[in-house]
């Protein structure tokens, strides 16, 4: 953060507890070591400080605090950080990077809110290359974001390696697609796994999403024979939507439905595997019953616990289904009654945290028919209280999509994100009583530098007074 932290509570999210002490405070400099055991080694590596058995940094674990859990002790001969696992001290070495260089002495005792903090990145409607992802995960684990939602695949575009289908990236992941044309290219197997592996080294778990029934443009100008008539389709670039959908009465949907989703999760060691099911308005809703039917139990046979947009809360779900919410409002109870049943939440209200939403009506990118979304507005909410009938216990947690119909590079993805995405990690994480505007937009104030610094292409968005 700034160049002197005057408080140790001065991080976001804001930690569960903080005991600031009167004792003197610790100062990293230059010669500064690190102590960890094998098993933290690599987490120690994200300080970049040399190792040593007498480090003045300890990192230590604790098998009975919760995995995610750390506690920072500070004081004037060093700082001892613990977690419940290797995830819990690194988003500990995260609160120790935002507070430092001078650490004021006291204790930090920290646990997130929600298990699921996650934030979507679109490549479909434009792609962005294994460079520009991992810079993005970078900056997206600072604010303890735990799981990176790519939205793989829609109208517009397919964007991973699928063996045995390889028209779907040679023709709907190449040249002239994307919105306006403007967003080719598609992650190879190689390189997918990759950034799998680059993300699970900062504890960020990949959660792929293959869109269906609908969104599937891309799919069918690749595969005619999955039309309804096996006849081509045209590209399409525009950003509307619910227009396509694969054929629920043809057996040579669910053979490339079962091929497609065992290749992704054979790529992908992460729990979920997303389907979309979202905006399926030209898919009659007994064929969208029927689809599903068949679609919604394969993730379960193949390791894997399914995700979809709320509109799959509209048919029976396997038991370990997870719904996750987009709308402004809720148009009817089917999500409370999935909640009731025991289904769990992800919730992404539109209105808060859709990240692709103006600032305000002279934001130059985004779009704007769930409204302006302001800092404040991404702040000042509680997934608890968004949905009736969707309370605490029913909550996974929270998610920050960016979809990108207006997006043409990493610069855009900056401004888009930054500074909302803090508030939501921030909703996500910390305890309901204990945030509150006039804090964070303090603390949030203190990143301008940081990402004056850094290049980051920031919004100075106007509620916040920047240094």
């Amino acid at each position: 953060m700034s160049e002197r932290a005057k408080r140790l509570g001065d991080v976001i999210p804001r930690p569960a507890s903080v005991r600031q002490a009167a004792g003197a405070s610790f100062e990293i400099h230059s010669g500064t070591a690190v102590s960890a055991p094998p098993a933290l080694e690599a987490v120690a590596a994200h300080l970049g400080r040399p190792l040593s058995s007498s480090g003045e940094i300890r990192l230590a674990l604790d098998t009975s605090l919760a995995p995610e859990a750390y506690r920072l002790e500070i004081g004037a001969d060093g700082v001892t950080l613990t977690g419940g696992s290797p995830q819990g001290v690194f988003w500990g070495v995260q609160t120790l990077r935002q507070l430092g260089p001078v650490l004021p002495a006291g204790v930090i005792e920290d646990e997130p809110r929600y298990a699921y903090r996650g934030a979507m990145l679109d490549l479909a409607r434009h792609f962005f290359a294994p460079d520009e992802i991992k810079a993005h995960i970078g900056q997206l684990v600072q604010f303890k974001i735990n799981h990176l939602h790519l939205h793989l695949t829609d109208d517009q575009g397919w964007r991973l390696e699928i063996p045995g289908w390889p028209r779907l990236t040679e023709i709907s992941g190449g040249a002239g697609t994307g919105c306006d044309g403007a967003g080719p290219g598609f992650l190879t197997v190689a390189e997918y796994a990759d950034l799998v592996a680059y993300a699970a080294e900062r504890f960020v778990t990949i959660v792929p999403e293959i869109d269906m029934p609908g969104h599937v443009n891309a799919v069918q100008v690749a595969y005619p024979e999955l039309t309804a008539d096996g006849q081509p389709v045209a590209p399409r670039t525009d950003a509307e939507v619910g227009y396509s959908s694969l054929i629920a009465g043809k057996e040579e949907t669910y053979a490339f439905v079962e091929a497609v989703l065992k290749t992704v999760a054979d790529l992908t060691p992460g729990p979920y595997l997303h389907i979309g099911g979202d905006e399926c308005l030209s898919t009659p809703p007994e064929d969208y019953r029927a689809f599903l039917a068949r679609v919604l139990p394969i993730p379960a046979s193949l390791g894997k616990r399914v995700i979809g947009w709320h509109e799959i809360a509209t048919v029976d779900l396997p038991d370990d289904a997870i719904v996750q919410y987009w709308r402004i409002e809720a148009a009817d109870d089917a999500v409370a009654r999935a909640a009731a049943a025991g289904r769990r939440v992800i919730v992404s209200p539109a209105d808060r945290t859709y990240l692709d939403m103006k600032y305000d009506e002279d934001t130059p990118l985004g779009l704007v028919w769930a409204g302006h979304v302001g800092v404040r507005q991404a702040y000042d909410w509680d997934p608890a209280e968004r949905l009736p009938g969707v309370g605490e216990e029913a909550i996974l947690g929270v998610e920050a999509p960016l979809w990108s119909e207006t997006l043409r590079s990493l610069a855009d993805v900056q401004y888009l994100t930054f500074p909302r995405l803090p508030a939501v990690a921030e909703v996500g994480w910390s305890p309901r009583d204990g945030r509150d505007w006039a804090s964070f937009r303090e603390r949030l104030a203190a990143f301008g530098p940081v990402w004056d610094a850094a290049g980051i292409s920031y919004h100075r968005s106007p509620e916040i007074d920047w240094p």
